[in-house]
């Protein structure tokens, strides 16, 4: 199915209006925009979903901001979200349905798709994944040995992955049962040993999360976990100690898992929008089902406020234009990820292919090749750890790099004078990056002349703060929700297909030839010279230790 209703942003009016604001804004500096407007911190701070967002500090002005509207308008932007909730096949590369959003729609709302309430069809999953949560919450699944689960193992790659592990960590605080979790998604056997060895098989339990029960990481590792888990305690072992987040019942059953023991999910979810699913069991077995409809409320919550609030008021829309903005109209090629928050250690990397699997796309829903920027590089470390890596980037180096904060008002641990100057540096490194420091600044405080040049920092560094009242399963919700809409914005004005992940499939497809001339030296090698070549090398290593 192609959607030919694709419209090239480039040829909007509002397009290019941007392109004679870029060139405004690039004679200009935040510390002149700041002048100019004595009330320009309160014109561009936004609430919303209990997110406080100041957009004060980037490289924009009122101008920039109708234009960027006027995008989205031009654009359809809101026709193709408003498709979105109605359940419309807006994934038209694999004409499937886009319907992360309800996953977290609450039990009293109806969406009924070719004769099928996808709301009940959702809570009767979260239900059966709830009664399993408290029957190992509670001790009454055992181990085959009779002992209670200590440990859940997920293994899974993407995102069957990154968003439970990210949820682990950011979520800590709210586990309210006696159990630890751990994470296997690395084809690499090293990773597997490295959890299996700390962990009693008695008292563990595996998830394996594949939607089609055969991707070639996941279901190499599962075995890996099966075999573990059989050589110790036997075969009969397996229902005991396995459950599968996945789709393939054939499959599953084959693997010797049980039909209560399976979780399903859609084809309308994404891999990278699924942390709210079943891919989500994880999670739920840490802060439990009521914890985990904390989550989903602030995912609901950020979903409502996409599509109800005004325009100039929409936070995840304004974050997806500023987006558009840097990376088409003044060159940015990355976008930093700073959390003010060690729990958060994960986010960035979340987000990392949340926003590049959705938008690191050459050509738009049509199948016509772009002729401007798409998908920015999101990549990023906590606070203040990359203070003293590569910030020093950040302040004086060359290249236009946006930056979001992102910081808790409310400490997670009782040491509050740790959390005071932990905020302190949070707000610090927007005013620094923004403002910087003359040379005249510098050379006033008494810098030897020959040094000036070396410790002056011209600011006009863009960056976004976000400030959050405390890290809870809701706030966490709302915050991911943010960036799912975020990305959905970019992708809608660039015209791309957010939804559709075929540039992972090549290298995958590539993999499997590969291996079998790895390890049958009779397969002819009739790749490039450089391919042949590092094959020879490794066959010639595998002769010694296979």
């Amino acid at each position: 199915m192609i959607d030919d209703q694709v419209i090239d942003p480039t040829t909007t009016k509002a397009w290019k209006a941007l392109e004679k604001d870029a060139k405004r804004i690039q004679a200009t500096t935040l510390k002149e925009l700041f002048a100019n407007d004595p009330d320009r911190a309160s014109r561009f701070h936004f609430e919303g979903a209990g997110i406080s967002m100041d957009l004060s500090k980037n490289l924009i002005d009122e101008d920039v901001v109708t234009h960027l509207l006027d995008l989205a308008h031009e654009t359809k932007v809101f026709e193709r979200r408003d498709s979105m909730f109605r359940g419309e096949r807006i994934n038209n590369s694999e004409n499937r349905r886009v319907l992360h959003i309800a996953l977290r729609l609450p039990r009293s709302a109806q969406l009924v798709l070719d004769g099928e309430d996808i709301v009940a069809e959702v809570h009767a999953t979260l239900d059966q994944m709830g009664d399993f949560a408290d029957e190992v919450r509670d001790g009454r699944w055992k181990g085959a040995t009779g002992k209670r689960i200590t440990d859940v193992v997920n293994i899974g790659i993407g995102g069957s992955y990154l968003g439970p592990e990210m949820a682990s960590l950011a979520l800590r605080r709210s586990i309210s049962a006696p159990l630890a979790a751990h994470f296997i998604a690395n084809v690499d056997g090293t990773d597997t040993e490295k959890i299996t060895s700390t962990l009693d098989p008695e008292t563990t339990l595996f998830i394996v999360a594949s939607k089609t029960f055969t991707t070639l990481e996941t279901m190499t590792n599962a075995t890996m976990a099966r075999d573990w888990i059989a050589s110790t305690l036997g075969e009969e072992a397996i229902g005991n100690h396995f459950v599968a987040v996945s789709t393939n019942h054939e499959a599953v059953q084959a693997f010797g898992i049980a039909d209560r023991a399976m979780f399903g999910f859609w084809d309308w979810v994404g891999g990278r929008y699924s942390m709210d699913s079943a891919i989500g069991l994880s999670t739920m077995l840490l802060i439990g089902r009521d914890g985990f409809a904390e989550l989903l409320a602030g995912f609901h919550e950020v979903d409502q406020l996409f599509c109800s609030a005004p325009a100039e008021q929409n936070l995840p829309l304004l974050l997806g234009l500023l987006r558009v903005w840097y990376d088409c109209f003044l060159g940015a090629q990355t976008i930093g990820v700073m959390p003010y928050s060690s729990d958060l250690a994960r986010f960035p990397a979340y987000l990392q292919q949340l926003q590049m699997e959705s938008n690191g796309k050459r050509v738009d829903r049509s199948g016509k090749a772009l002729s401007y920027q798409s998908g920015a590089i999101f990549w990023g470390e906590p606070g203040t750890d990359g203070q003293h890596s590569f910030y020093q980037l950040l302040h004086q180096g060359t290249k236009l790099i946006p930056v979001d904060f992102i910081g808790f008002l409310q400490p997670l641990s009782g040491y509050h004078a740790s959390h005071d100057l932990l905020m302190a540096n949070l707000i610090a490194q927007a005013q620094a990056l923004a403002f910087g420091r003359s040379a005249e600044e510098v050379a006033a405080s008494g810098v030897e002349e020959w040094q000036v040049p070396f410790r002056t920092f011209t600011g006009n560094k863009p960056s976004t703060l976000m400030l959050l009242d405390e890290l809870t399963p809701k706030s966490l919700g709302t915050l991911v929700a943010l960036y799912e809409h975020d990305v959905f914005t970019q992708g809608a004005v660039w015209g791309i297909d957010s939804f559709d992940q075929w540039g992972v499939e090549l290298g995958k497809a590539m993999a499997t030839s590969v291996s079998g001339a790895l390890t049958d030296e009779s397969v002819p090698l009739n790749y490039d010279s450089s391919t042949n070549a590092a094959i020879e090398r490794y066959r010639a290593s595998r002769r010694r230790w296979a």
